[in-house]
């Protein structure tokens, strides 16, 4: 290891992805950090998780959050695990634990301290135990932080450290070519030890994005990926990751620099943790989407079936299945090193941008429309400076497929609808 823990040909992308980001002129200042970041987490006690084979059809992953199952005398993620042995192993092989970190807000997904567990639902040790039995995921929140952090509580103290680890904007600036999630400002003021200043939060006011124009920040998220790595993760999902990279005058999303930074992130993982996936959560229409599989060998390892949930859904409340086989039919990855990962539910609502370049106008519509007959809500994004547009379905997967107005005990026909929604995906694999 005295020469390095990478062959010379992995050197060189580390290099061209610094390039990229940061110039030539930066190679010599990040790249020997980088490498002693990465041999640092090679010197230290590997994983304890079962390094699993290859994903094939046969995975399945459960998702859960970490106190979704409770006893009176047990930490939740202690009674998780006890719930998983018992309960579900040998039926699914991986666990997907929602954030499990001190958070602010957003359900975990504001993230306040990364290293460390939330001690009101256990510890590492409970952490890295289920990774012993099952693939784990975990969620790098990665694009922003909670603004109670300690690096935005930096930032707003004048700790040269953090000075440059979020965005500030003249709020004067022309924003409007972003893209947005959220009917929300784009720009949040703070007061900080020099005046107040005009923060970039992509998702709240909670939520402060990082700023990786600054090599510091990937530096520090890097050795946090590694750290988790370490604890026994298999499958690293990075949230939010096209919004990462931003700049004045631009859509701000699918920008080839948050392209490369997945890129390198891919080329050390395949380098030192080849057991490692890592997966995008792109919630935007299907060629975007895939996208993020780049040549098929050098970016994500899967990216979720965005698509896969709203356009099961219009079938099945329909009872037309025209879109859905269109879009099926036309379904390629671009390698065998890569895949989808089906899911029709998870933590979020149901996406409906995935689904806009299959479905039509009226026909977005009608799945607002039943989503609230069926008592779900809607949330919206704006599309520049005026127009609004549905964006999510804010209702459970089982609850969309009932019939507006009917009693909430589940009917034969409603249940066979979720049976039915089930198979397909299952079928997708």
């Amino acid at each position: 290891m005295k020469n390095g823990p990478f062959i010379p040909a992995t050197v060189e992308r580390l290099k061209r992805h610094i390039a990229l980001l940061y110039g030539e002129s930066n190679i010599s200042d990040i790249f020997p950090r980088l490498e002693r970041i990465i041999q640092n987490h090679l010197t230290q006690s590997p994983s304890n998780a079962a390094h699993a084979g290859p994903l094939t059809e046969e995975d399945a992953v459960l998702i859960t959050y970490g106190d979704q199952v409770l006893r009176s005398d047990q930490l939740p993620l202690q009674t998780l695990s006890s719930f998983l042995q018992t309960q579900i192993k040998g039926i699914v092989s991986g666990v997907h634990i929602l954030p499990f970190f001190p958070y602010s807000s957003d359900d975990g997904f504001s993230v306040i301290d990364y290293r460390q567990v939330n001690p009101v639902i256990g510890r590492w040790e409970d952490i890295t135990g289920i990774a012993s039995d099952f693939r784990l995921m975990v969620d790098a929140v990665v694009n922003h932080t909670s603004v109670k952090s300690d690096w935005f509580q930096g930032f707003l103290q004048g700790d040269r450290r953090y000075q440059d680890y979020f965005i500030s904007v003249d709020p004067e600036a022309d924003l409007s070519m972003v893209v947005r999630p959220r009917d929300l400002p784009l720009l949040t003021p703070f007061d900080t030890h020099s005046g107040q200043s005009h923060v970039w939060t992509t998702f709240s006011a909670d939520q402060a994005d990082l700023n990786y124009g600054n090599p510091e920040v990937l530096l520090a998220i890097i050795d946090l990926l590694l750290f988790y790595i370490r604890q026994g993760t298999q499958l690293i999902r990075l949230d939010a990751i096209a919004f990462l990279w931003k700049e004045i005058g631009s859509a701000s999303i699918h920008l080839p620099q948050t392209h490369a930074i997945i890129q390198l992130m891919r080329t050390i993982v395949d380098a030192i943790a080849p057991w490692v996936y890592l997966i995008t959560e792109t919630n935007v229409p299907h060629r975007e989407n895939v996208s993020y599989f780049g040549d098929g060998n050098n970016e994500a390892h899967l990216v979720y079936q965005f698509a896969l949930p709203p356009l099961v859904l219009h079938t099945l409340i329909t009872g037309d299945a025209a879109s859905l086989t269109a879009w099926a039919s036309d379904l390629e990855t671009p390698s065998r090193n890569t895949t989808f990962f089906n899911f029709l539910a998870s933590h979020d609502g149901i996406g409906l941008r995935p689904a806009q370049d299959f479905l039509s106008g009226s026909d977005i519509d009608h799945l607002v429309e039943w989503t609230e007959e069926c008592k779900g809500g809607v949330s919206y994004r704006r599309v520049g400076k005026v127009e609004r547009t549905p964006y999510e379905l804010n209702i459970t997967y089982f609850d969309a497929l009932r019939d507006p107005g009917s009693a909430d005990t589940p009917s034969p026909r409603w249940i066979s609808r979720f049976i039915c929604s089930q198979a397909i995906m299952l079928s997708m694999a």
